[in-house]
């Protein structure tokens, strides 16, 4: 992208720089002002006009400001917003951290972006099976109903973890369980 940043995003970016956390998107409701040419790949790769975006810190500034508006994501500000393309999930989780056993575990997963989400009833991990491969697609939802897509080597790495329920396999995480298989 070009060295200035579109509607209003350069407040944002010191208030990020100063600590402030994320921005409340959820309270911000201005017009719709059209689509920008910014797509989320299936592999959590960030593309304006084409062209991945290369400053991680711009990357981690529109994902602090992305919303999932029913069936459209959006980045808005407290001025515009703006549709943009995300191909599967916005987010990656790509690290795991276990802590405790059983049903006193606690998965934390880290994405590509930096967000941290904690399994549990506020953030479930689902899977859905392809119907033709039977290949798992695992999620994890991070907030506000946007969801990370967890990597191939952390799903190895959750597969490890699980423990069999009737005819179900799956892993304990703040308390819940979460189905990510059949038992054989």
């Amino acid at each position: 992208m070009s060295g200035t940043l579109p509607f209003g995003l350069a407040e944002l970016q010191r208030e990020a720089a100063a600590g402030r956390g994320l921005p409340s998107v959820e309270r911000w409701h201005p017009a719709h002002c059209g689509d920008i040419d910014i797509r989320i790949a299936r592999d959590g790769t960030w593309y304006h006009l084409g062209t991945p975006i290369g400053r991680k810190e711009l990357v981690r500034l529109f994902s602090t400001i992305l919303r999932k508006d029913g069936e459209d994501y959006v980045l808005v500000t407290p001025a515009e917003k703006m549709r943009i393309t995300v191909e599967d999930a916005p987010f990656q989780a790509v690290l795991m951290d276990v802590a405790g056993a059983g049903r006193d575990q606690v998965l934390t997963f880290t994405t590509n972006v930096g967000d941290e989400t904690v399994a549990g009833p506020d953030n479930p991990i689902r899977v859905e099976t392809d119907p033709v491969s039977e290949a798992p697609a695992p999620y994890v939802h991070v907030r506000s109903g946007l969801e990370a897509k967890i990597s191939r080597a952390v799903f190895y790495s959750l597969a490890e973890l699980a423990v069999r329920d009737g005819d179900r396999l799956g892993v304990w995480s703040g308390g819940r369980f979460f189905a990510i298989g059949r038992a054989p």
